[in-house]
C-alpha cells in the first residue's frame, strides 16, 4: 500500500473560540490512520484567545512559560525564550497569525484534548480501532533558519522506538539512541498544512507501518526533564532567568 499524507483544507476556523466538530465530523478516515492538528486550531477550539489590543504579549508569554529568556534579536526584535509544557519554544508557542487581532495561546491539557478527539473519532468510525491523534505547531532549530514542525500533544501511539541494547553492524552496543518516531512525520504534516492562508490545518498520514498504535500513549513518554537531557548546560541557563 502506497504511504499517503493527506492535506484537508477546511472552511475558516474564527477565534475567539470556534470548535471544530463539524470539521473532525466530515473527516474520512481509515483503521491505522494517524490525525495531525495544529494546536492553533485547537487552541481556537478551546477559545484560547485574548485580544492584542487588551493586554501585553510579553505577560502572556510570562503567564504561560515555566521558564523565560529575554533578549534583542538581531534586527532589533525582542525575542521571548521559554520552556512550555517541557517543550523549548519562542513565545510560549503564542501566536498572532491567522488570529484575527488575537493572541492565539496552546490549548490546555493537550494530551487529554488528543485523547478526547481521539476517543470522539472512533466512535464516528466503529470499525476503527487504531488511530493516532497529534497536535503540531511550527518550530525553529538552532543554528538553523527557518521552521519545520514539532509534536505537542498526542494520543493513540507511541511516539519512541527504544533501541538501547540493540547492536550496530559491527557489533557496538547502542547505549542511549531512541528513535523519535512522530517529529519527523509531524515535520511533514506541517509542511503540508503551510504557514499563511492556505487553510490546512489537519493532515492525515495512512498505510505508515512505522507506528505501533497504543491507546494509552501520550506525551509522558516522548519528554525528557530538563535535568536529564543532553543540552542540560543550555537549558540550566534558561532556568536560572
Amino acid at each position: 500500500m502506497k504511504l499517503e499524507f493527506i492535506p484537508i483544507k477546511t472552511r475558516v476556523i474564527q477565534p475567539p473560540k470556534d470548535e471544530i466538530w463539524d470539521i473532525l465530523d466530515s473527516l474520512d478516515l481509515c483503521d491505522g490512520d494517524i490525525v495531525f492538528i495544529t494546536s492553533k486550531v485547537l487552541g481556537i477550539h478551546q477559545g484560547r484567545c485574548i485580544r492584542a489590543n487588551e493586554t501585553s504579549k510579553k505577560e502572556l508569554v510570562r503567564q504561560e512559560a515555566t521558564h523565560s529568556f529575554e533578549y534583542q534579536y538581531c534586527d532589533g526584535v525582542e525575542i521571548n525564550l521559554t520552556i512550555t509544557d517541557n517543550i523549548l519554544i519562542p513565545a510560549s508557542g503564542i501566536d498572532e497569525s491567522n488570529a484575527d487581532g488575537h493572541y492565539i495561546l496552546w490549548p490546555k491539557q493537550v494530551n487529554k484534548l488528543c485523547a478526547e478527539i481521539r476517543k470522539y473519532l472512533i466512535k464516528k468510525h466503529p470499525s476503527i480501532t487504531r488511530l493516532g491523534v497529534v497536535s503540531t505547531d511550527s518550530h525553529t532549530t538552532p543554528l538553523r533558519w527557518g521552521v519545520t514542525g514539532i509534536t505537542t500533544g498526542l494520543a493513540g501511539l507511541r511516539p519512541l522506538k527504544d533501541i538501547r541494547g540493540d547492536r550496530d553492524i559491527f557489533g557496538r552496543e547502542m547505549k542511549l539512541t531512541q528513535v523519535n518516531l512522530i517529529d519527523p512525520l509531524t515535520s511533514m504534516a506541517v509542511l503540508l498544512m503551510g504557514e499563511a492562508a492556505e487553510q490546512v490545518p489537519i493532515v492525515i498520514l495512512r498505510n505508515y507501518g512505522g507506528i505501533v498504535f497504543d491507546g494509552e500513549g501520550n506525551m509522558d513518554d516522548f519528554l525528557i526533564p530538563p535535568d536529564k537531557d543532553i543540552y542540560k548546560p543550555l537549558l540550566d541557563a534558561l532556568r536560572k532567568t
